[in-house]
């Protein structure tokens, strides 16, 4: 083989090396750009999988802290309630040593002992946060008062009560019994 020959096979081999390269980043390029497409939609697939989720955690924590709420709630309403239906368990109780101290007695050592029982009881209520209402000369309200009598006097203004025939208590806003009362004009 002459010179020319070789440099003829080695410019042809070079072409087709050349050729061979370049089909051959061609053919990685095409498989890199597809592995990379690929990539990028398992990329974009788990980002709105992280989405999800996170909005899924969102709104059970948000759940929670409901719940969480509600249930204290529910808890703090019981505690008054419980308060206020024991409270008034004890109210004829109540009624019976007033009614009782209305009366004369002309033994003063029982008498003392009935103060002391009746104080004692008073004191057991303010712990309570127990409030006597309807007093006479008060205003007449519905929300509080049972006017059960109705009566016409110069002297007292409008809507005014003029006697108290059962107290009424509340705790707070509660109304546990409503007063019984006589109302003016």
């Amino acid at each position: 083989m002459t010179k020319k020959d070789k440099n003829n096979i080695n410019t042809e081999e070079t072409v087709d090396t050349e050729k061979t390269v370049d089909e051959a980043v061609k053919e990685e390029t095409t498989e890199t750009e597809e592995a990379l497409s690929e990539d990028k939609k398992e990329i974009e697939k788990l980002k709105a999988e992280i989405a999800s989720l996170n909005d899924k955690y969102l709104r059970l924590a948000s759940e929670y802290d409901n719940f969480r709420k509600r249930s204290q709630k529910e808890k703090d309403a019981i505690y008054p309630d419980a308060v206020a239906s024991t409270v008034e368990k004890f109210l004829p109780l109540s009624d019976n040593f007033e009614r009782a101290m209305s009366f004369e007695c002309k033994d003063e050592e029982f008498k003392k002992g009935m103060v002391m029982i009746e104080n004692s009881l008073k004191d057991i209520f303010t712990a309570l946060s127990v409030e006597a209402i309807g007093e006479i000369g008060e205003k007449f309200d519905p929300n509080f008062h049972n006017a059960v009598m109705h009566e016409e006097s110069e002297e007292l203004g409008e809507n005014e009560i003029s006697a108290v025939f059962q107290k009424g208590f509340k705790i707070g806003d509660k109304v546990i019994r409503c007063a019984m009362v006589k109302v003016a004009n």
